[in-house]
């Protein structure tokens, strides 16, 4: 009997010390991958992969020669995008749209957040593309690090598409227009 009862305690002290470690942050971000904006930053700490697989805004920029691919679907695109991305989808991934480029050539996925990226990244990467990287943050790191936008004319825009109205709370209003339907 005197057992048991030490096994429940040891069982309830674990218990205690699981549900504390829940509490602390998913993960450390690097500051390379940090947006600046702290509500955006706690959400992707939680849901997006901060490895070296990822990268920030400004380095995604400053990549030579890189294909920035855009995994959101079709109307999102056309609202706003990163200049020269391709779009490839996302429930329909069309990797098609990349069968012609070098598989060693610098790649940047990237979508709202980096949730859809980092898994249309991983796909790329079992096709045999060896330089992909996801855009931690995605579209909104982007912009909050003053980068530009195009629509789907090509033409420069301050139109955002935050996926949805929830998703849209995630960054400031200032951004620019929130546009999610």
């Amino acid at each position: 009997m005197r057992y048991v009862g030490m096994i429940k305690r040891l069982l309830t002290s674990l218990l205690f010390i699981l549900s504390l470690a829940s509490c602390v942050r998913a993960q450390n971000v690097p500051e390379r991958l940090q947006t600046g904006y702290d509500e955006l930053d706690s959400k992707l700490e939680k849901l997006i992969s901060a490895d070296e697989l990822a990268i920030g805004a400004k380095a995604a920029a400053a990549l030579e020669n890189a294909l920035f691919l855009d995994a959101r679907e079709a109307v999102e695109y056309d609202v706003s995008h990163l200049p020269g991305a391709i779009n490839i989808g996302y429930d329909k991934l069309n990797l098609k749209t990349v069968k012609n480029v070098d598989k060693s050539r610098p790649v940047v996925v990237y979508c709202t957040v980096g949730y859809r990226s980092e898994r249309a990244a991983k796909k790329l990467r079992k096709k045999g593309f060896t330089n992909v990287y996801n855009l931690y943050g995605s579209i909104y790191a982007w912009k909050l690090a003053g980068l530009p936008l195009e629509d789907a004319t090509g033409k420069p825009t301050e139109r955002l598409h935050t996926y949805n109205e929830k998703w849209g709370s995630f960054v400031p209003d200032s951004i620019g227009e929130k546009v999610w339907e």
